[in-house]
């Protein structure tokens, strides 16, 4: 019998991009849009292509139209790296696994590359899948980790824990890694938050502006790894602004967390360069009223609004305008 399953697009809401480096974060889920995985026993072990692994095109302006949209790698990388890391984790662990071959496939509509967390969604999916196909049980505290892994160790990619753990708690969760606590048990304190607390939010983005995350990443672990004072005093406060946060979310205040989202793109917008094209996805909801970060590492904002149903109207208007996409985050 066919096994399915699913990981959703996430949104960092405040604190990133501090949880690759002992941060805070609140990160939610987007239900919008999602990566799921089909998995059957089979003969061989295969792994099934989607459209952005093809390798046949129409013409110049098909390959280069691909390349623009998903990058030069797809999924199937990111698979055959769960599958081996799995692999590892069990032999580490003194788990068999069985014998049995495979057939997997993927589909995903999560926006590529703009910040959403889309390969990380194609790696939890799968990652699930395997785990529920050989019957292992790993715990769901450390299971963000080795999802982590197969980009991390695996493939080189710079990246956090946040989008792991959002896609593997789902909802709203303030994450906390400290790195006593990491170090001591291998992952770090997680809190589900109820979604209710939470402000009015909307998403926007823009398929053009896509960044992948280790552009990010990989320059701020050189500057961390360096000890530069700029660097870990930005992680330090990129951390406290997600701790108030917490604090008034809980208290029922999460309205006033608006100038602590800003606050957090501020301060990165400092540290790493940005392009003119995300300078403008914040830039178009704060003229509106909005308060505006980046979701992830670029080519994507989260909002907080009023509420007025007016001024989301102006909002839709306006990123529309230069051909970005608003949504409102469905996290249950």
């Amino acid at each position: 019998m066919p096994i399915h399953t699913r990981a959703f697009a996430r949104a960092g809401l405040i604190g990133n991009p501090s949880d690759g480096y002992f941060g805070k974060t609140i990160s939610i889920i987007l239900r919008n849009y999602s990566a799921t995985v089909t998995l059957e026993e089979s003969a061989q072990l295969t792994i099934v292509p989607d459209d952005c692994d093809r390798l046949q095109f129409a013409g110049l302006d098909d390959l280069t139209g691909t390349i623009e949209r998903f990058g030069y790698y797809g999924g199937v990388r990111l698979i055959k790296a769960a599958i081996k890391r799995l692999h590892d984790y069990c032999r580490a662990k003194g788990v068999e696994l069985s014998r049995r071959n495979f057939t997997i496939r993927y589909k995903t509509d999560v926006p590529v590359r703009v910040g959403l967390a889309g390969s990380s969604a194609i790696v939890t999916a799968t990652m699930r899948a395997l785990v529920e196909f050989y019957k292992v049980e790993i715990p769901k505290p450390l299971l963000p980790g080795l999802i982590l892994s197969v980009e991390l160790n695996e493939l080189g990619i710079g990246a956090g824990l946040q989008d792991r753990v959002i896609q593997v708690y789902e909802g709203a969760v303030f994450m906390d890694f400290d790195k006593a606590r990491m170090e001591r048990d291998g992952h770090g304190q997680y809190e589900s938050l109820d979604p209710k607390l939470l402000p009015p939010l909307f998403v926007a983005f823009h398929d053009t502006l896509a960044e992948g995350t280790e552009v990010t990443h990989n320059d701020l672990r050189a500057r961390f790894n360096r000890n530069d004072p700029e660097v870990h005093a930005a992680i330090a406060t990129w951390a406290g602004f997600a701790q108030e946060s917490r604090d008034l979310i809980l208290a029922g205040r999460g309205r006033e967390i608006g100038p602590l989202m800003n606050a957090n793109f501020d301060l990165r917008r400092k540290l790493i360069k940005i392009s003119p094209g995300n300078i403008k996805l914040i830039e178009t909801g704060r003229a509106l009223g909005a308060a505006t970060k980046f979701a992830g590492s670029g080519g994507a904002i989260i909002g907080l609004w009023d509420g007025d149903p007016e001024r989301l109207k102006r909002l839709e208007a306006a990123y529309a305008a230069f051909g970005a996409t608003l949504f409102l985050p469905a996290m249950q």
